[in-house]
């Protein structure tokens, strides 16, 4: 029995709903910065008002959730909302009928409500397809105010897993995750963290590692089980054979930054099958 096994089998499972055991959350919504024109707050506030009345399941994320639960009041050019993809029409439905514009940016992921130069993102799964919003998402309750408004915000664990794989040249998102577990450790579920990111673990090892060398008196925010798990997949996985395609998963940090390994250099990409030059010892 690994570490993970030992450690979470002893532990007993998290309730659902259960963000009422925790200390309550206060926040402000985030200054508007330079970019967001100067009526965002009125529209911001209008449309959390018309989310929360429209009684469609939906998270606030982004910069106002991060916002809430760790205290850094930092300037934000959008609002971000969660949802089921199964409800991103339903949202975007409700807000026609009330006048604002609606628009599909990307079918996969994405979609926008705007009124004039304001907008919100409602956000549904990841560009690249690997996180989808689910049901599991509102099983824990985080609620605060914003604008006069109650809200439910991401829960921790799966605000971490949407920023997870944010490395680009223009945005990374490592500070808000060491941030977000310095803060908000006992609201983060690890197990549940562990089993998003199943098959991103070393991507899960990097994150841990680095809260650690950020906050060496700290660390224990982190529960030892997790990072005994982590370093013992490393060396397990140190003893295998060397993989016999090439491939790149950077393109799931950035597309582009990573576009020359694919197009160039014989990677086979994170989806698709693998080119002819894309096999070890080949290139």
């Amino acid at each position: 029995m690994s570490a993970f096994d030992r450690e979470a089998s002893a532990r007993p499972a998290p309730e659902a709903g259960s963000g009422g055991t925790y200390a309550p959350l206060t926040g402000s919504p985030p200054p508007a910065s330079d970019l967001a024109p100067p009526e965002a707050d009125a529209f911001y506030a209008e449309s959390l008002h018309i989310l929360h009345d429209s009684e469609i399941p939906c998270l606030v994320a982004g910069t106002f959730a991060v916002n809430c639960y760790t205290g850094i009041n930092r300037a934000t050019k959008d609002l971000d909302i969660f949802c089921k993809a199964g409800d991103f029409p339903r949202i975007l439905l409700h807000f026609k009928d009330q006048g604002f514009e609606i628009e599909i940016e990307d079918e996969r992921w994405l979609a926008k409500v705007r009124r004039g130069r304001c907008f919100f993102d409602v956000i549904f799964a990841s560009a690249t397809a690997v996180i989808t919003v689910t049901d599991l998402w509102f099983q824990e309750s985080h609620p605060v105010e914003l604008y006069g408004v109650p809200v439910q915000l991401t829960p921790p664990t799966e605000l971490i897993w949407s920023k997870a794989l944010l490395q680009n040249r223009h945005r990374y998102d490592g500070a808000d995750i060491a941030h977000l577990i310095l803060r908000q450790s006992e609201r983060i579920d690890w197990k549940r963290l562990l089993t998003h990111m199943e098959q991103y673990w070393e991507v899960l090892l990097i994150h841990v590692l680095n809260f650690r060398f950020i906050y060496p008196s700290e660390r224990d925010k982190i529960p030892r089980w997790l990072h005994d798990e982590l370093l013992l997949r490393a060396r397990q996985h140190a003893d295998l054979p060397v993989p016999q395609t090439k491939v790149c998963r950077g393109r799931l940090f950035s597309p582009d930054d990573y576009r020359v390994d694919v197009m160039e250099w014989g990677f086979a990409d994170v989806v698709g099958p693998a080119g002819p030059n894309t096999v070890q010892g080949k290139s």
